[in-house]
Order: C-alpha cells, then structure tokens, then sequence
C-alpha cells in the first residue's frame, strides 16, 4: 500500500504533521526525518534540485520514519517519469486547475494502460530489477496530491477530487491568498473563508485535504478548519526562525547587561 495514503489511514482523527524540505541538503533532509515529522515535501518546485540530488534526498530520508512526498515542478509527465524512476511514490502537483489536468496528473503515474508512465525495467523503483512483478503491480502503489492554489481551482475542486487516482488534496495558502488580491496575508478572513469552505466541499467528496502553516499558531488555525493533515514551514523556515530567536534573546542580554552596568549594578554569575 501507498506510505502516504495508509499515514492518512492510519491517523485516527489526528492530521499528521509534516514540513517542507527546501534545502536541497540530503543531510538536513535526513535530520529532519529524525526530528518526528510524520511526512515531507521534497520540494522541486522552488528549490534547485535536480534528479539526482532528488536520489540523494530519498536516500536520506529512507532511514527516518518521515514519509517521503516529492513535489515536482509541474504537471509534466516526463518529470514525473524520471521521479518515480528515482524511487518517489507520491508526487504533489502544484497549481492544477480542472479535472483535465488531473486526469493528466494521474496518467503520468501510471503503467499502461491505465496510464502513460514510460516503463523501465532497471530502476531504483523496482530496487534495480530485484522487486518481482513490478511493472505490473506498482500502479496501485503510487500517490497524487493535487495542490489547489487559485479561486478557480477550488471552484473546480469537485470535479478535480473526481478524477479516478487522485489521493488527496492540498491547499496552497500563499499563492491562493495572493491570487485573492491579499498577498502575503495568508490568514486574511477571505482566505480563511474559502479555505473552509474548500475542507467541507473536500469532505464530502471524500477526500483528505492538507495545508501548510509558517507558525504553530498558524497551523493550529488551520486544524481548526478541519484539514485532515498539515505542514510547518520548512526546514529552512524553522532554522532561520530559531537562529533568529537565539540572536534576539542574545542581544536583549547584551543590552540588559548594559543597562545594568550603566546603573552602576553589578551582573548577576553564571557560567555559560
């Protein structure tokens, strides 16, 4: 079975958590696997990995608990091909606008006939030829997660969530909110509304539904709205967010530490 659909499976009411993967470090990757994320976005999109960086990473997270997703940059089957060659088996589709390019999405994944992936028999998929039967059986192992990032995408979103192999759906805040005209204010009331209103048409098609949050605040008001899973920041995100934080609450010694010697008080002892 599909690692991403049977974590969806298996929550039991609690949406699993996951980050995105920016770095294009495969040892960053690997640490964050460690960190307890239950799942992560492998990120080509906006990332400058290539194929093989993308082997790299896999490998890495291959010995954390962390399921892999990996984000292609765009509805092409031949990247998608090389993917799932590389040993991904869920791709995340960015920017899918109508149930067509669903269908294309699905195909892309998928062994004739039920689809147009380009068969290979030597693969890091099929564990270079060593796993039995895998062109006839992988089509039933592979994951899509189609991203939603436009009104009219969620307009469509009943006929996208439709479509035959589509696995799951993905909220993109950023680029919906700044398609709303509220760029950069993710959780703008608008936003926020057809967001929900994206959950519930999700539900009742029967379909799980994610998104991602920069700040646990963030994501605990998305959880709220009912998303079945969801994501925090980036690996890049929490570490400049915690370098950040360490540098503020330095420097606000420095300056108590000042003030306190500009007071003619002694400062408190204490090693390091």
């Amino acid at each position: 079975m599909n690692a991403f659909r049977h974590l969806l499976k298996a929550a039991g009411g609690h949406p699993p958590i996951g980050t995105w993967i920016m770095s294009a470090s495969p040892i960053v990757a690997e640490a964050v696997g460690h960190a307890g994320f239950d799942w992560g976005v492998i990120d080509m999109e906006h990332t400058p990995l290539d194929m093989m960086e993308v082997v790299h990473m896999l490998q890495a997270l291959a010995a954390t608990r962390m399921v892999p997703v990996v984000r292609v940059p765009w509805n092409d089957s031949v990247m998608v091909k090389r993917v799932l060659d590389a040993g991904a088996t869920t791709v995340l589709f960015p920017f899918v606008q109508s149930a067509a390019e669903a269908q294309r999405a699905v195909a892309a994944t998928r062994y004739p006939p039920e689809g147009q992936r380009g068969m290979a028999g030597m693969s890091r998929a099929s564990k270079f030829g060593t796993v039995p039967h895998y062109l006839t059986t992988a089509n039933r192992g592979m994951g899509v997660i189609l991203q939603l990032e436009t009104p009219h995408a969620v307009q469509q979103l009943d006929e996208i969530a439709a479509v035959d192999g589509v696995d799951a759906l993905f909220i993109g805040p950023a680029d919906l909110s700044a398609s709303m005209g509220h760029v950069g204010k993710l959780t703008h009331p608008e936003v926020m509304d057809l967001m929900s209103q994206a959950v519930q048409r999700a539900k009742a098609a029967g379909k799980p539904i994610g998104t991602v949050g920069g700040t646990p605040e963030t994501v605990a008001q998305y959880r709220a709205i009912g998303f079945d899973y969801v994501a925090i920041g980036s690996d890049l995100g929490l570490l400049m967010r915690a370098s950040q934080g360490a540098l503020d609450a330095l420097r606000t010694q420095e300056v108590a530490h000042v003030h306190s010697l500009t007071a003619g008080t002694k400062p408190a002892e204490g090693g390091y």
